[in-house]
């Protein structure tokens, strides 16, 4: 009888340590713990081959039906949906505008954006070839940031797309209002999704607001394969998006465009690899992801947050010895629950975190809040086994990091 091998063994195999995840979803960690539905299914595409375009076909249908779109495609994560989509708003289905990008002379290349929502991870937009056009301005000085006029003003002939991460609110036109403007220039808006669940109603919101093209991930709260993603949208836009990035390397005499539909004139011959092809993904991710989709869909998100909850009240309770002398640490009741630990100066932090990722069993939190003297640990992929192990950690980091 052949016994099933253990997945620590096969990860220390390679000579990596598995640690203790205690900072949410993070691509550094690799996104989500899978269920074994998905993994089952993952394995499942690994042996056993099926046309991409079929496989395609199949999640379009299944994210249309759980974010209320038209269609849909799964990428390589939510910045290669964000590339796909600026490129699909360039170029539509012209295989000449395809073959051209990232160059976009002759295009409309423009994407307007808010001055408050440019950010690092707006490299997926810009890789494009598009360049962005920004309105607004940022801060209290600026009263309520941005003006519908502003907007107005930035569109113009060469505009391709307004474009709105949906995490950040501050400072910014209500996406209603964004869609309106656009939409009465014929502008297509595209709302960047990645990190807007919880609340979990937002997998409908931005498309049932207007949004032409949202892009999610499906390796966070989803708990998809970490390299997937999903666009979701127009199915005019989201089958520009698809022939330019699945494999084209298909004779003209069997080709057949996306969807099975009858392609417009433009697209009775395949375009030649498109921008798209640095961001396939592979069957198994497709196959992952539409089984997570599916428990998403259905799963009891009332009661993660009172998992989640609990093990953050045994933390905070773990954590009662050392919550003194300067480190205060409290259970924040917010859409992501998490427990705050402020420390008294920056140092202290920096020193608690590099503690807590050299010992044995290595353990991350939440450092990107360090700069002001503090760390979160998110329970979101925690075991109720890891809780122990983790308070052990932290009390032992923290007493042995004070100066």
């Amino acid at each position: 009888m052949t016994s099933t091998p253990d997945p620590r063994a096969i990860i220390e195999s390679l000579g990596l340590v598995p640690v203790i995840n205690a900072a949410g979803f993070p691509s550094r960690l690799g996104g989500a713990t899978l269920a074994p539905a998905v993994r089952a299914a993952m394995d499942a595409a690994a042996q056993h081959f099926v046309p991409i375009t079929e496989m395609q076909e199949r999640a379009s249908a299944l994210i249309a039906e759980v974010t209320g779109a038209e269609a849909g495609c799964v990428a390589s994560g939510a910045a290669a949906c964000l590339t796909l989509a600026a490129a699909a708003c360039m170029t539509g289905d012209d295989p000449a505008a395809i073959d051209r990008l990232p160059d976009t002379t002759g295009l409309k290349g423009e994407i307007v954006v808010h001055r408050a929502h440019r950010n690092a991870f707006d490299h997926a937009i810009r890789v494009s070839g598009a360049c962005f056009v920004e309105f607004g301005y940022v801060g209290v000085a600026s009263g309520v940031g941005a003006y519908r006029w502003q907007l107005e003003a930035a569109i113009t002939d060469k505009t391709a797309a307004v474009f709105y991460p949906g995490a950040v609110t501050q400072f910014v036109l209500p996406l209603r209002d964004v869609i309106e403007v656009a939409h009465a220039h014929d502008i297509p808006v595209i709302v960047d999704a990645a990190g807007t669940m919880p609340p979990v109603s937002n997998l409908k919101r931005f498309i049932a607001e207007g949004a032409d093209l949202v892009a999610f991930s499906g390796g966070k709260l989803v708990r998809g394969p970490s390299a997937s993603g999903f666009l979701a949208g127009r199915r005019d836009l989201i089958r520009a998006a698809t022939v330019q990035h699945q494999d084209a390397f298909v004779h003209p005499d069997v080709w057949r465009p996306p969807f099975g539909e009858p392609g417009s004139n433009r697209l009775t011959e395949p375009p030649h690899q498109g921008l798209g092809r640095v961001l396939k993904v592979g069957r198994e991710e497709i196959a992952g992801l539409m089984v997570a989709l599916e428990a998403f869909a259905k799963r009891d998100h009332d009661a993660d947050q009172r998992g989640w909850r609990s093990m953050c009240e045994h933390v905070v309770t773990g954590l009662q010895p050392v919550n003194c002398n300067g480190v205060n640490i409290t259970m924040v009741e917010a859409a992501w629950i998490n427990v705050l630990i402020t420390f008294p100066d920056r140092a202290y932090a920096a020193r608690t975190v590099r503690a807590l990722e050299a010992g044995h069993p290595r353990v991350f939190v939440a450092a990107n809040r360090i700069s002001n003297a503090e760390i979160a640990i998110m329970p979101h992929n925690l075991t109720e086994q890891d809780v122990p192990d983790l308070i052990g950690r932290l009390c032992e980091a923290i007493t042995a990091s004070a100066a």
